[in-house]
């Protein structure tokens, strides 16, 4: 393949060339447009270019490179559609993991063709912090449980405002459930003052509009789920419900990618922090570096977890010795680990031996 090199004024000279061999490609990410810097699998340089963000274009950027390049783009802003794109062209698809680039920016000068030229360069030489890239299904059941899980938060955040505005007028419901049946009625007769009242209206409608969309969701997560053997059997991990088994089914994605369950754990963020210099190490809290949704999930289990036989005697024991928090950690750590093996074998051997016992 002929490869026309031009003079590249943004990322230092380029050379003009002939060149069939293998080729690597960076490519940085924006929303609008991208870069594309070329180069052979020795670092010589061999094109850079400047598209639009549109999947023709990219496809047609692409072919440039040869049968099968190897290409890396970071996790940026809607990376979804340029990872599909590029596959069905025939490349070699590698996701840097943003976590891992931090580095650029401590650069004396920083621009778009550098970026991509450092992507392609850490990639061939192996050194690329690489996150895995999900197929088009999981992506999909991601988006929904995702979805489900910020109507949640919006919701939360509106009951929140309601009971703010209670708080404003000074009054003090005597019912267990202020958004349910007995709660409403009361609610519809407080005593507010017309601005209050304005708004506490107001804020109920918004829930009851959340609580529609998030009944229309929940059809179609029960249909990506129904067939899904771990989604059956996560559920009898203790405090997983359909709820939380979606968010460790969608999230998780192929459990197999993790060696062990202490990297799954890792990867949600609930190992504690590990620095070491010569003969000083620190360890500190847990990391929170991961899937947030993960790591929430198994801290709920984790407190929702009651008279679990092991996991209530591991909570027992060391909240005895460090606490509540550390002790609800602990167990959530267990948990993923019951997790780990679910989605792997399609069943869990120790809860198995618990409940033989």
């Amino acid at each position: 393949m002929l490869g026309v090199l031009t003079s590249d004024d943004e990322g230092g000279p380029t050379m003009e060339a002939e060149y069939d061999g293998p080729q690597v490609v960076g490519i940085d990410l924006y929303r609008r447009r991208s870069v594309l810097v070329r180069m052979t699998e020795a670092g010589e340089r061999l094109d850079s270019v400047r598209i639009d963000n549109d999947p023709m274009a990219l496809a047609a950027e692409i072919a440039m490179a040869g049968e099968h390049p190897q290409v890396v783009l970071e996790a940026a802003y809607g990376w979804y559609w340029a990872a599909d794109v590029l596959t069905d062209a025939g490349a070699q698809v590698h996701l840097a993991h943003p976590l891992g680039m931090k580095g650029f920016a401590y650069r004396r000068v920083k621009n778009d063709v550098r970026d991509a030229a450092d992507l392609a360069d850490l990639l061939r030489m192996g050194r690329l912090p690489e996150a895995w890239i999900a197929p088009p299904a999981i992506r999909e059941l991601r988006e929904l449980v995702r979805h489900r899980a910020k109507l949640v938060a919006w919701r939360s955040g509106l009951k929140a405002s309601v009971h703010a505005v209670l708080a404003k007028q000074g009054l003090h419901p005597h019912v267990s459930d202020l958004f349910g049946v007995a709660g409403r009625r009361w609610l519809t007769t407080a005593p507010l003052d017309a601005a209050y009242r304005l708004r506490v209206n107001s804020l109920l409608r918004l829930i009851d509009g959340i609580d529609f969309e998030i009944s229309a969701v929940a059809g179609p997560l029960r249909a990506a789920l129904a067939g899904h053997a771990g989604f059956r059997v996560v559920q009898k991990v203790p405090g997983v419900g359909s709820t939380l088994a979606a968010i460790f089914v969608a999230e998780i994605g192929d459990v197999t990618r993790f060696g062990a369950p202490a990297h799954l754990a890792s990867w949600a963020g609930l190992t504690p922090k590990h620095r070491e210099s010569d003969t000083v190490i620190r360890r500190g809290p847990i990391t929170k570096q991961g899937s947030t949704l993960v790591r929430w999930a198994a801290v709920e289990a984790a407190q929702g977890a009651r008279n679990a036989d092991r996991l209530t005697e591991t909570h027992t024991r060391i909240a005895e010795r460090r606490g509540r928090n550390i002790a609800t950690v602990a167990v959530a750590r267990k948990l993923l680990t019951y997790v780990y093996y679910g989605l792997r074998d399609g069943h869990i051997r120790a809860l198995a031996k618990v409940k033989a016992a």
